[in-house]
């Protein structure tokens, strides 16, 4: 039986910025166990300070990260994945190689982040149904991207879903509908499957790419757990001094 010590690091927030393109606030998590210090995403540049102070917090060192589990290859999932030399970088098969494949456009793929880790020492292709890690399966939940995985940690009696961006948050799971998808027959198929896997036990637990970590309650409906915390701090004064903060937990 595999017991991992699982903290949400950074929380994904299910939003998008009107004018400026995606926000690329997704979800970190760290989990720890078995020997080995895992971070399941890394998140974009923009986390690099609070993931830093973090890890701080949990007295994880960059260098004493063993393992860096990637859902997809968009760049606010991947780019961090250089902060951490010594890990080895799991990611799924089918994605890598759709993602080396792609010339550079107008789309979420971090090109030259992708041939970096392409050419990486530390790159391991997981495929799906694999238990790549003591505990942790990989399921192909294509849609969003071809080679998209779900995550699936057996922690016990209770199992804890990573689902990246094929479901990347509350609404996509109830609608079954994803905002984003390369195919949206393969993402209503994908959430299928993910509720699946979500109510084999009961208490387990869902932790999307851009939402707070869920539950399901006595009637199979999907509850937050925890409480959101996003805001901008703005400057719209003459005054540096002065600044005001617009919170965005509430709708």
């Amino acid at each position: 039986m595999h017991r991992y010590q699982v903290d949400v690091l950074i929380q994904g927030f299910p939003g998008r910025s009107i004018c400026h393109g995606g926000l690329g606030w997704s979800t970190v998590t760290l989990i720890r166990g078995e020997g080995r210090t895992i971070l399941l995403d890394v998140g974009a540049f923009g986390m690099r300070k609070p993931l830093e102070r973090r890890l701080n917090e949990f007295s994880v060192n960059p260098e004493d990260v063993t393992d860096v589990v990637l859902t997809h290859a968009h760049y606010d999932h991947i780019v961090n994945f250089t902060l951490f030399p010594k890990a080895r970088i799991w990611i799924g098969e089918i994605e890598m190689d759709w993602a080396a494949a792609q010339p550079p456009g107008f789309n979420p793929l971090p090109e030259l982040y992708v041939q970096e880790l392409v050419r990486s020492k530390q790159l391991t292709k997981v495929t799906s149904g694999q238990e790549f890690i003591p505990g942790i399966y990989a399921y192909a939940v294509p849609g969003h991207t071809p080679g998209h995985l779900l995550f699936v940690l057996n922690n016990g009696g209770q199992d804890i879903l990573f689902t990246g961006d094929s479901a990347k948050n509350r609404a996509e799971l109830l609608s079954r509908k994803v905002i984003d998808t390369d195919d949206a027959a393969e993402s209503a198929q994908s959430i299928e499957l993910i509720w699946q896997h979500w109510r084999k036990k009961p208490g387990n637990l869902l932790i999307p790419g851009h939402d707070l970590t869920m539950s399901l309650d006595s009637e199979g409906q999907p509850q937050y757990l925890g409480v959101r915390e996003a805001g901008i701090r703005v400057w719209f004064t003459e005054s540096i001094e002065h600044s005001d903060s617009i919170d965005l937990t509430h709708p």
